[in-house]
């Protein structure tokens, strides 16, 4: 998750990725930004995210996305 964090930090910088809970909705992230960490997530954690799994509830908070990370590479 640590290493998940200092990633996001990278893209987009000075967000609370530790903390916040609403980086979609209240859009502190937006569609480029998420164009990069979908790619971010398939180099760095070898995870390829689905167009199905692109929707705000993956990607609003570090620990939603470190939880789609995690069932991804189950499959």
């Amino acid at each position: 998750m640590e290493e998940l964090i200092k990633q996001l930090e990278e893209i987009k910088g000075g967000v609370d990725f530790a903390h916040e809970t609403a980086l979609v909705d209240s859009k502190k992230l937006n569609s480029f930004d998420i164009i990069q960490i979908v790619a971010m997530l398939d180099d760095e954690f070898d995870v390829s995210v689905p167009a199905s799994q692109i929707i705000p509830a993956n990607f609003n908070s570090a620990e939603a996305m470190w939880a789609m990370i995690q069932r991804l590479s189950e499959d």
